[in-house]
């Protein structure tokens, strides 16, 4: 709640300073913040009150605000941003937050960036490029340090006051053969609770949480809060050291992916600028309502199949949404567990089909509890104990179906190599409302006319 209150207040402050619209004090409050609360405000902003924000903003720091805004508002900034700032932007960053930079910049801007560094770090550049966004070699830094195993601490702290700084987030040295091959980590704390006379390999851990460079962001990420890392070097197949990977890195993972889970479940992308033009959101927007569009005919496609039931018992009118609305939620309560199941890599083959039973024993209770009091309350309102309980056998019916609809479509939809976050409300919306208003209205048509 106090980050909440802070960030809001921030936003506040960005406002009225904006409003009064002195360049000296809205350069003041920009140097007053750090590159990411800064980058969390420009997401905040409109396109006029960013260039005004983005005109006060050095060259040293605008490259570490590009790598934190989303994709679109970073294009939006860099349509506004001189070339030569950009430049100097890129060589203030560390390896794995320019790789970051590289990947969004447009040509020939690219090209002017990447001549600009030195020879030995474009190579280090186009390296780190070649790897897949979302694999831990995308994820990387390539700002490492490695010691030899059979020197001493004493040498090995010299060697630290020689280079005078460390990467940021080193909490280990990563131990590698002359090949470059891992051997083992030592951690700081062992190289500084130690008598300098003892040798790196008698304290250095010999089998170290290594991780491959082809390993996905995602697991990455379940990797690091598994075994609770700050570091772990990556490497390739042969054990050679690539880079290595920090707990900011995984943070900035996991927020990609909450975002993701939530603006897939409207259709929309997590890289969106919600300050995009009026005419380029309404485009996007429109593409799922008309996918939202189609299950609705589906669904009125079913009623009309009951056109005359409904003209002789307009009870069921008034009744039949209820069926729709409770398999809705209750397919979207197992949607949800199994979503976050197979994102946390918790649901497999080995227990698909127990959870899958557990959740139809919970739509089958749930059904039948609901059922009594609907069908009471229905037989009560319109008179009619007949018109309750077939009310409450559609009720069963529809929570049956939403809890093996909920548990079986993400794990289709994962299967086929959709993303069930951003499929998977739609389809169970459809199979909810279809088979709610297929039982109720059939039920009726065979038992009350």
């Amino acid at each position: 709640m106090a980050t909440q209150e802070k960030t809001k207040t921030v936003l506040d402050q960005a406002q009225e300073v904006l409003e009064k619209g002195s360049q000296f004090e809205i350069r003041n409050f920009i140097h007053s913040l750090y590159p990411a609360e800064t980058a969390h405000i420009l997401e905040a902003l409109d396109y006029q009150q960013r260039e005004s924000i983005w005109k006060v903003i050095p060259p040293n720091v605008m490259g570490e605000i590009l790598v934190r805004v989303h994709t679109e508002v970073g294009q939006s900034l860099l349509a506004i941003t001189d070339r030569n700032d950009l430049i100097k932007a890129a060589e203030n960053l560390e390896s794995d937050e320019m790789v970051d930079l590289l990947h969004v910049l447009p040509e020939p801007l690219l090209s002017q960036v990447m001549e600009s560094i030195g020879m030995h770090e474009r190579n280090r550049m186009e390296t780190a490029l070649a790897f897949d966004d979302h694999t831990a070699g995308g994820l990387m830094s390539m700002d490492v340090m490695t010691i030899r195993s059979d020197v001493t601490l004493d040498v090995v702290l010299r060697y630290l006051r020689q280079r005078g700084q460390m990467p940021s987030s080193t909490d280990s040295l990563i131990v590698v053969d002359r090949s470059d091959i891992v051997k083992g980590i030592l951690s700081v704390e062992a190289l500084l609770t130690h008598s300098g006379e003892t040798k790196v390999s008698s304290l250095m851990d010999k089998r170290p949480e290594t991780i491959s460079y082809q390993m996905p962001a995602h697991d990455v990420a379940i990797l690091f809060e598994q075994r609770d890392l700050v570091s772990a070097p990556v490497v390739k197949e042969n054990g050679k050291l690539l880079g290595r990977i920090t707990i900011d890195d995984v943070v900035d993972v996991i927020r990609e992916e909450a975002d993701h889970s939530i603006m897939s479940m409207a259709g929309l992308d997590e890289e969106q600028d919600m300050f995009a033009p009026i005419g380029v959101s309404a485009k996007r927007r429109a593409v799922w309502l008309g996918v939202n569009l189609f299950t609705a005919f589906l669904a009125s496609w079913v009623i009309g199949l009951f056109e005359a039931t409904l003209k002789e018992i307009v009870a069921l009118a008034v009744l039949m949404p209820i069926v729709a609305s409770m398999g809705g939620i209750a397919g979207s309560q197992t949607l949800t567990l199994v979503v976050r199941g197979l994102a946390l890599r918790q649901i497999s083959s080995a227990n698909a089909g127990r959870l899958l039973l557990k959740e139809l024993a919970v739509g089958s209770l749930n059904g039948v509890v609901w059922a009594v009091v609907v069908a009471s309350i229905g037989g009560i309102w319109f008179q009619s104990m007949s018109l309750g309980l077939l009310l409450g056998a559609a009720m069963v019916i529809n929570l049956v179906c939403a809890a093996l609809a909920g548990a079986s479509i993400p794990v289709i939809l994962d299967k086929m190599g959709i993303d069930p976050a951003l499929a998977g409300g739609v389809l169970l919306t459809t199979v909810t409302d279809v088979i709610g208003f297929m039982a109720f209205l059939g039920l009726a048509t065979i038992f009350l006319l």
